[in-house]
């Protein structure tokens, strides 16, 4: 199940717990705390609230760092963090996971970033269903834990109440996606402005792919990706993209799916029903003309990919995400 609403909808702030203990890697738990600790200028209204939990004093990396609380906060949390973990070989902290236990089965939304992931394994928490680490890690967490269907090929997974990334820049794409889940695409968007990331990488995005980024500016997709962000209103095939890539149809397939892990065809539409999102959460625009200007043309065809997309129409979107 995919989660597309926030189910907070009080007016109290989300609470997001981040799990601290000896042995866990810095770089994610600074990540998740940045993300969500700092609300950006451009966002009126309240931001989370954000708590480090740990037993005491904890190592993190080369830091000492000084929880806000106990880790039994978790189960009082809205949302539960737990950074990556250093030693993936050695079982994770017993009172690390009887506290991730106890925030799931209170409610909360449970997220680990990277190799957090064993701590939700070690919970029972991902029995049957799918989940992702960091890919040099994947073997040892299939191995380890048979209950839970691992895909090593994805940049994060999300089960609804359970979610799990990949490593390091997975990380922040999924500290993203839960901003976006819980307060629209214009706010996530305004998120990874502040950080200068870019805004948006699907989940089912390839972690290890053969060129993660273009070798130099002149290459193909370094300049049509810009090309086709400035033409999304514009009817654009396949066909168009490869045209104006100087490339066949067969060619810009291979090159996207080694750049971006998926076709030319779905990336296209995710950008479409991405602008469309900014465009129902900032205007008044009717759907008829969010749908030209996307590219979809008719409110029909939008609403049918919105719908099958994040699963709710786009009247029911905007009315949520309004700002």
């Amino acid at each position: 199940m995919t989660r597309t609403l926030p189910d907070m909808t009080s007016t109290r702030p989300h609470t997001v717990a981040l799990a601290a203990t000896d042995g866990m890697l810095h770089f994610e738990l600074a990540l998740a705390t940045e993300v969500f600790g700092s609300r950006p200028d451009a966002v009126p209204g309240p931001w989370y609230e954000v708590a480090i939990c740990g037993p005491r004093a904890v190592r993190v990396g080369r830091f000492l760092v000084e929880p806000d609380a106990g880790l039994d906060r978790l189960a009082r949390a809205d949302t539960v963090i737990v950074p990556a973990l250093a030693d993936v070989d050695q079982d994770p902290p017993a009172d690390l996971v009887a506290a991730v236990r106890a925030a799931h089965a209170a409610g909360a939304r449970v997220v680990s970033l990277c190799t957090g992931v064993f701590a939700l394994a070690a919970a029972g928490l991902l029995d049957g269903l799918r989940a992702t680490t960091h890919w040099a890690h994947t073997e040892a967490l299939a191995a380890r834990y048979p209950l839970v269907t691992v895909d090593p090929d994805v940049l994060y997974v999300d089960n609804g109440r359970v979610l799990s990334s990949a490593g390091k820049a997975a990380a922040m794409d999924l500290c993203l996606h839960l901003v976006r889940l819980d307060r629209g695409s214009a706010v996530a968007n305004a998120v990874a402005r502040r950080l200068v990331v870019p805004p948006h990488r699907a989940g089912g995005q390839a972690q290890f792919v053969a060129t993660p980024v273009p070798a130099q500016d002149g290459d193909a997709l370094a300049e049509l990706i810009p090309w086709v962000m400035a033409r999304l209103d514009q009817p654009l095939t396949v066909e168009d993209l490869a045209r104006h890539a100087h490339m066949s149809s067969r060619h810009l397939a291979r090159q996207f799916r080694a750049v971006t892990g998926t076709t030319p065809l779905q990336w296209l539409l995710t950008q479409r029903i991405r602008r469309a999102q900014e465009l129902l959460e900032t205007t008044d625009d009717s759907v008829d003309a969010v749908a030209s200007a996307t590219g979809m043309g008719t409110g029909t065809t939008l609403r049918r990919h919105f719908h099958r997309t994040l699963g709710v129409p786009p009247d029911t979107y905007r009315r949520t995400f309004r700002t």
